[in-house]
């Protein structure tokens, strides 16, 4: 019998929802969820991408970039500008509003990253750190998986 209980599976999932929702508490005073912080700290880095880019980039499908990018307009944080290259597609960019935002939420992620992972010890940490990008970044490994009649 499957043991959810001890699965990897499992715990990555709990730690995940956790590490979701102490970022969301803190967010919610900006309107904010965590989807939403990562395209802003994408843009943060690199100002006017495209919405391929920010979806190759954040891992987010382009149809969930698109409803991201739709709110964080509302808000007044970012402006879609034409794409001087491809008169089909629109650049991403940050509003004044946008930009000012940067210190105050990298520090507020900076804070519950450090709550987040305060069970940890440093060396544990970056081990952590170590082994879930090396399972992000390995390549796909996708079998079939074939049934008996």
């Amino acid at each position: 019998m499957y043991d959810i209980e001890n699965s990897i599976g499992f715990h990555l999932a709990k730690a995940y929802q956790r590490g979701f929702a102490l970022f969301k508490d803190q967010l919610d005073p900006y309107g904010l969820t965590p989807p939403q912080f990562s395209v802003l700290a994408f843009l943060w880095k690199e100002d006017g991408q495209s919405q391929t880019a920010l979806s190759q980039k954040t891992l987010i499908d382009r149809t969930t970039i698109g409803g991201l990018v739709d709110r964080l307009e509302k808000l007044g944080l970012v402006k879609r500008q034409p794409h001087p290259e491809d008169r089909r597609a629109y650049r991403i960019c940050l509003t004044q509003r946008g930009m000012t935002l940067e210190r105050e939420l990298c520090a507020t992620a900076a804070e519950v990253l450090a709550l987040f992972l305060a069970p940890l010890s440093e060396d544990e940490q970056n081990s952590l750190h170590h082994l879930l990008e090396k399972i992000r970044t390995a390549p796909e490994n996708r079998h079939e998986t074939t049934t008996n009649p």
